[in-house]
């Protein structure tokens, strides 16, 4: 099951996936208090095991796009590989209004689930310091 969570909420799934040995406090990301951000958790036995945010965000290759940023996508490992993941993207592509883009960071580490969802990176790889290598990838729902 789906449902809207906190911010707060993501820190138990963000944490040990993507902030691993770092202060819990770095599981807070720019723009997760803003009105407009909302914070998905992929519930099994009532335990939070997936978890996604969206907000509302432009992104210089879209200046005039109805634009949405997703960041801290998150599977636990042992529940990886079994399309959690997947699901909580198109959740969230169908809550979100149309016509639209969607863009993110990915880990390169990640590019491959991306793309088998329908996303493409643009630009260069780059690094996201104490993080690993980055590249942004998009989709498109605009004409």
């Amino acid at each position: 099951m789906i449902r809207k969570i906190s911010s707060q909420d993501t820190y138990v799934v963000r944490h040990p996936v993507l902030r691993p040995g770092k202060p819990i406090e770095t599981c807070r990301f720019d723009g997760d208090d803003l009105p407009t951000t909302q914070h998905f958790g992929f519930f099994e036995n009532g335990k939070i095991i997936g978890v996604a945010t969206i907000l509302h965000s432009s992104h210089d290759n879209w200046p005039n796009e109805n634009c949405f940023q997703l960041r801290g996508m998150a599977v636990l490992p042992e529940f990886q590989g079994k399309k959690i993941g997947a699901q909580l993207v198109h959740f969230i592509e169908k809550e979100l209004p149309s016509p639209k883009v969607i863009w993110f960071n990915a880990r390169i580490s990640a590019r491959v689930f991306y793309e088998k969802l329908g996303y493409k990176p643009i630009g260069d790889i780059f690094e996201v310091v104490g993080i690993g290598p980055h590249v942004v990838m998009f989709r498109s729902w605009n004409s």
